[in-house]
């Protein structure tokens, strides 16, 4: 896998473009989960569907990424759970150097998440919550292609 990102603002999102998926624990047992990105609306924005597939449930998000009104990257998340979320563009390089991700203002506080390449032919996905002594990850997946 190439981690090379392309020329324009939504092109930074090359790399992660296709059908992923992970295997890990979670505090709901095992899950698998099925992240496809794709362009959508004459390549105006990238599309995110991620399937979570719990022993006994699964969860639904549908995310949209694009530029927002102030001229930002931004994403536009909805799941089947009722929530949704919004954020915009980060600087994600304390991570990886070459890792993108999103900050959002949650009703828990400030959280993010963040993409990063793992040097072969997948890449790692976390979030992370802020607190007062940094960044604390709860979520880590390594994806690799479907």
């Amino acid at each position: 896998m190439k981690w090379k990102k392309g020329k324009g603002k939504l092109n930074l999102f090359d790399p992660l473009l296709g059908t992923w998926q992970a295997e890990a624990p979670s505090e709901l047992g095992p899950v698998k989960c099925k992240r496809e990105f794709k362009k959508v609306l004459a390549g105006k924005y990238i599309q995110l569907t991620a399937v979570w597939e719990f022993v006994d449930r699964s969860y639904v998000e549908q995310a949209m990424i694009g530029v927002n009104p102030e001229k930002e990257i931004g994403f536009w998340s909805f799941t089947s759970d009722g929530k949704q979320s919004t954020g915009k563009l980060a600087n994600v390089k304390d991570v990886h150097p070459e890792a993108i991700g999103f900050e959002a203002h949650m009703p828990a506080g400030l959280a993010r998440m963040v993409y990063w390449p793992d040097g072969e032919n997948g890449f790692y996905w976390a979030v992370e919550s802020m607190t007062k002594k940094g960044w604390n990850r709860f979520v880590e997946h390594h994806y690799l292609p479907d």
